[in-house]
C-alpha cells in the first residue's frame, strides 16, 4: 500500500510540474502580447483552490481531476465580450500573435527539458560505463566481432561515456536499417570498429529490449556470495546463519555470487534448502526454509539476508559527465532535439505499421516509471521530467485537431487561403480530433493493462 501511495504520490507531482509548465507557456506568451486570461487552471473539473489575481484578475485554479489543465482568455468565439476590452480577444490578434501563443505550449516544454538536462549535465551525470559483459553466440553483435571487454566509445558519430548514451545512440541509428559503425576499445587498450549489419537491424523484432537481440550484455561487478544484514526473526536467523558467513553451496550445487543465492531462494519458496556455508576456516550446512511472499503477482522466496558489498565494488564501473554551463547549454540542446526526433520517428513507424503499439505508454505506465525514477532519486526523477516534457511538446504539435498542432494548422490553412476555416469546418476537426484522442487513449490502456497483466 505504501508502495502504490508513493507511485501516485510522485505521478501527481510530475503531472503538475509537466501540465504547469505546459500551460504557463500559453500564459506568459498570451500575457505579453496583450491578451486577456480569464483562468489558469491545472486540472479540470470542480475547482479545490481558487485565487483571483490582482493585475488584470486571472482566476488562478487547481481543480479536482488533475489530467490535464488549460488557459481560458477572453475570445468572442466562447461568448460576448464588452466593446471596451475587445481589443484585448484572442481572436482579435494577428495570426503571428495567435500563432506564437499557441505554439508556446509545446515550446515551453522542450525549453523545460533543455534545462533539466542542463542541470543534469552541469551537475554531473553518473553513469555505468558501456564494458560488454557477454556476447550471446551466433547473434549481430557476434557476427560484427564485439567481445567481452569491449567498451563502447561512439556509435555512429555520437559519444557514448554511459550505457544510457549507448543505448539512446543505438536506439536512434538502428531506425536507418544501414549498416551501424561503432567504435570501441578492447580490454588490451586497442581501439578499431565494430560494424553492425544493416539487413540484420532492419530485421530486430520491435522490443525496447535492444541490446538482448542485439546479443550484448553489460558487464556487472560480481557480488561475492557474501552475508551481510541478517532481518531479525527471519528464516536466516532462525536456521543459525550469520553475518559474515559465505554460502558455498545450495543442495549441494555450487554458489559462485550472490545472484546464484537469490535466485535458487527466490524459486524455492516454502520448500528447504540445504547451504554449505565457510565461515572462517570451517565448513557448515544449514537447513533453511524460504518464506514465501507474493511479488509482482507470482510467489516467490525469501530467507530475509542482505548481501555485504565490498568497498569501492562499482567504482570500476561507474562514470561521471561533468560539463561546464556553457558546453552544457548545447549538449541540452542537442539531447532535446535527438530526443525529440527519435521520438517522431517511433511514431512515423507505428502509424505505417513498422513499429508495435507495445511503444505506447499510458497514464499507468507513466505512473509506474514515474515511482520508481523518484526512489532511485533526484538525478533519475528529474531525466524522466525532461523525457515525458519533450513527448508532451511532441504530441501536442502533431497536427489533431483539439490539440495545439491541430489549431497551427487551421492558422496555416488561414495564411495559405486568407481567411479562417468556416465554423462547419473547425467543429468537424474536434470532433475528428476528439475520436482519435479517445481512441489512443484507449489503446494506450490495453497495453497498459496487457502489460501489467502480462
Amino acid at each position: 500500500m505504501q508502495e502504490l501511495l508513493y507511485t501516485v504520490g510522485s505521478f501527481l507531482v510530475a503531472l503538475a510540474i509537466l501540465i504547469t509548465v505546459h500551460e504557463y507557456g500559453h500564459f506568459w506568451v498570451a500575457r505579453r502580447l496583450g491578451v486577456k486570461v480569464l483562468r489558469f487552471s491545472i486540472g479540470f473539473g470542480k475547482p479545490l483552490l481558487r485565487y483571483v489575481g490582482p493585475r488584470g484578475g486571472t482566476e488562478y485554479v487547481l481543480a479536482a481531476i488533475p489530467l490535464g489543465g488549460y488557459v481560458k482568455m477572453l475570445d468572442e468565439q466562447e461568448g460576448p465580450v464588452p466593446e471596451a476590452e475587445r481589443h484585448l480577444a484572442f481572436n482579435r490578434q494577428p495570426l503571428r500573435k495567435r500563432f506564437a501563443i499557441v505554439a508556446a505550449g509545446p515550446l515551453f516544454n522542450f525549453l523545460f527539458a533543455i534545462l533539466a538536462y542542463w542541470a543534469i549535465f552541469v551537475a554531473g551525470d553518473v553513469g555505468t560505463r558501456p564494458v560488454v559483459g557477454s556476447v550471446a553466440p551466433q547473434s549481430i553483435a557476434a557476427a560484427a566481432r564485439f567481445a567481452p571487454g569491449d567498451e563502447l566509445l561512439a556509435v555512429a558519430d555520437r559519444p557514448t561515456p554511459t550505457w544510457e548514451a549507448a543505448v539512446f545512440a543505438l536506439m536512434a541509428e538502428v531506425l536507418d536499417g544501414e549498416d551501424l559503425v561503432v567504435r570501441v576499445r578492447d580490454e588490451g587498450g586497442l581501439e578499431s570498429a565494430r560494424v553492425l549489419d544493416g539487413a540484420a537491424l532492419a530485421g530486430l523484432p520491435d522490443h525496447p529490449a535492444l541490446l538482448s537481440n542485439l546479443g550484448l550484455s553489460p558487464a556487472r561487478p560480481v557480488l561475492p556470495a557474501l552475508i551481510g544484514e541478517l532481518t531479525p526473526d527471519s528464516p536466516a536467523m532462525a536456521a543459525g546463519l550469520r553475518p559474515g558467513d559465505r554460502v558455498l553451496s545450495i543442495d549441494d550445487e555450487p554458489i559462485a555470487e550472490w545472484r546464484d543465492l537469490v535466485e535458487a531462494v527466490r524459486a524455492h519458496p516454502d520448500q528447504p534448502l540445504r547451504l554449505g556455508i565457510e565461515r572462517g576456516a570451517e565448513r557448515r550446512e544449514f537447513r533453511v526454509v524460504p518464506q514465501a511472499v507474493r511479488m509482482n503477482d507470482r510467489t516467490i522466496g525469501r530467507i530475509g539476508a542482505a548481501a555485504r558489498v565490498p568497498p569501492r565494488l562499482f567504482e570500476e564501473y561507474r562514470t561521471e559527465v561533468r560539463l561546464g554551463p556553457l558546453a552544457a547549454v548545447g549538449a541540452a540542446v542537442g539531447k532535446t532535439a535527438d530526443m525529440s526526433l527519435l521520438m517522431l520517428r517511433i511514431i512515423g513507424r507505428m502509424l505505417t505499421g513498422r513499429a508495435s503499439v507495445e511503444n505506447l505508454g499510458g497514464p499507468i505506465a507513466i505512473a509506474e516509471t514515474a515511482g520508481k525514477t523518484a526512489s532511485y532519486g533526484l538525478r533519475y526523477f528529474v531525466k524522466f521530467l525532461a523525457v515525458v516534457s519533450i513527448s508532451l511538446g511532441v504530441l501536442n504539435l502533431l497536427p489533431i485537431p483539439i490539440l495545439d498542432g491541430g489549431h497551427l494548422l487551421y492558422f496555416i490553412i488561414e495564411a495559405v487561403k486568407g481567411s479562417p476555416l468556416s465554423e462547419q469546418a473547425q467543429l468537424q476537426g474536434q470532433r475528428l480530433g476528439i475520436a482519435l484522442l479517445a481512441t489512443l487513449m484507449i489503446l494506450a490502456f490495453y497495453v497498459d493493462l496487457s502489460r501489467l497483466l502480462g
